[in-house]
């Protein structure tokens, strides 16, 4: 069975996100972990986000990358820029792919448009992790 990581600066939005759609898409075909380079606990709009289409992430917990490190992963997926330019060397094969989502926690304004900077990023990550599992697994 595939091993993915993926791995974001604080493991609390993005990587909780593709972590819940890879999931979802890969139907029991994979082991999928997010990790962060630092631990910012599941961002609760991250939560609510992805309950608005149907995925529960409300059990995920924000974990450090250093906890993987003795797993032998097929693919390291980094999702934002920061993680990418400081994620350390795995001793692993793995493939290492990378996709920058804009990050939601960043985003200011009402609650609304709090709210949609968050959808937005969901379906970016939504998409992204459906054409991942259609082409790798």
């Amino acid at each position: 069975m595939k091993k993915i990581l993926v791995l974001c600066t604080g493991n609390s939005c993005r990587s909780q996100m593709a972590e819940g759609y890879l999931r979802h898409f890969a139907e029991g075909k994979a082991e999928i972990y997010s990790a962060g380079i630092e631990t910012h606990g599941v961002n609760p709009k991250a939560i609510a986000s992805m309950k608005e289409d149907g995925i529960d992430i409300s059990c995920h917990t924000s974990n450090n990358m250093e906890e993987y490190r003795r797993i032998d992963f097929d693919f390291v997926i980094t999702v934002c820029d920061h993680a990418k330019e400081h994620c350390p060397y795995f001793p692993t094969n793995a493939i290492q792919l990378h996709q920058n989502f804009p990050d939601p926690a960043k985003a200011s304004g009402t609650a609304a448009e709090i709210e949609a900077q968050f959808r937005a990023t969901r379906e970016l990550i939504k998409d992204y992790c459906e054409r991942f599992v259609a082409e790798y697994l």
